[in-house]
């Protein structure tokens, strides 16, 4: 199967996730709007109710990714594996991906717990190729190792969910030892691998360009028909301001820039989401097929472990749990 036909048959739970993060973002405005309200009519304290509710929002918006997003997530990976892998896809790809949760863990946490102590290993691995940007010195040699960190840091959420991806094809061994696997495979392979970067990058900024700009200006249009909430928002924080004698730039005493602010976030928040649920698997795909590709080829030794275990004490200790 081609990247685009696993693409479109794991499309379904794209448009789960979507929907999951979209009650995600209604619980946090919400909440952060009705606190608002309500501390502005009940008292003068509108901006504490504002941050009450937010606070609130960002609970609930947790486990709902602990609950629903993460589910998701694994599923449509294990999906993705198959595809790239076997070359075939059941026709209910949404059922078989649930299906194929269940065994060895029980619970989709102990997948994220895997995956989140192999991130820790990889930003260990990564700060290696930092030492690039440190030879050349200077403000040069900044810039040089800045570049090379974003870059790292944004593969290794695509190499995370590839781990996800190989812990899931190799339900015969245990979870752990598939984790260490997963950590080898992008340490032998991570200069093949940084290859992707350009692609992840490049799809990267047009969905920003697309989405982020199109919801920006959508907010900012909604924002100037209901004028009110920012000329209070805008009125609560020069009043903070001079109660408390804090220095507050008068931009941000503006409802009209205060409105651009918030629509700027918005079409941020929007495009993250939107990237993260349609065009991130899309891309996810062509790097999974490499990861897998490569393992694959050449399966991770117990040799390969205690190499990587003297340059990452973290994969030493996911090593001790095997």
């Amino acid at each position: 199967m081609s990247n685009f036909q696993v693409y479109k048959k794991t499309l379904s739970f794209s448009f789960v996730a979507f929907l999951v993060d979209l009650l995600a973002l209604f619980v946090v405005a919400g909440m952060a709007t009705a606190g608002f309200f309500i501390m502005n009519k009940s008292t003068d304290k509108a901006l504490i109710g504002l941050a009450v509710g937010l606070v609130l929002g960002i609970i609930l918006t947790v486990l709902i990714e602990v609950f629903l997003s993460n589910r998701v997530k694994a599923a449509q990976i294990s999906m993705m594996v198959l595809g790239v892998t076997d070359g075939k896809l059941p026709d209910n790809t949404f059922k078989a991906g649930f299906e194929s949760l269940h065994g060895r863990f029980g619970r989709i946490t102990a997948f994220y717990f895997i995956t989140r102590a192999i991130k820790g290993i990889f930003r260990q691995i990564g700060r290696g190729f930092e030492k690039v940007g440190r030879a050349v010195g200077g403000d040069v040699g900044e810039g040089v190792t800045s570049a090379i960190n974003t870059a790292i840091q944004i593969l290794i959420g695509y190499m995370c969910d590839c781990c996800m991806g190989w812990i899931l094809y190799r339900k015969e061994v245990n979870g752990f030892k598939a984790g260490c696997e997963g950590a080898v495979i992008f340490f032998k392979h991570g200069k093949t691998l940084m290859r992707n970067v350009g692609r992840i990058f490049g799809m990267g900024f047009l969905s920003l360009a697309l989405f982020g700009g199109a919801f920006f200006g959508l907010f900012y249009f909604i924002f100037t028909k209901t004028p009110g909430m920012f000329n209070s928002l805008a009125s609560e924080i020069a009043e903070l301001s001079t109660r408390y004698d804090a220095s507050v730039p008068a931009f941000f005493t503006d409802p009209k820039n205060l409105m651009l602010i918030i629509a700027g976030v918005g079409g941020l928040i929007m495009f993250f989401i939107i990237h993260a649920v349609f065009v991130r698997p899309f891309i996810l795909i062509g790097v999974l097929r490499n990861f897998m590709a490569a393992g694959i080829k050449d399966m991770p030794k117990e040799s390969d472990f205690d190499e990587l275990a003297q340059k990452s004490p973290k994969f030493r200790r996911l090593q001790e749990r095997i």
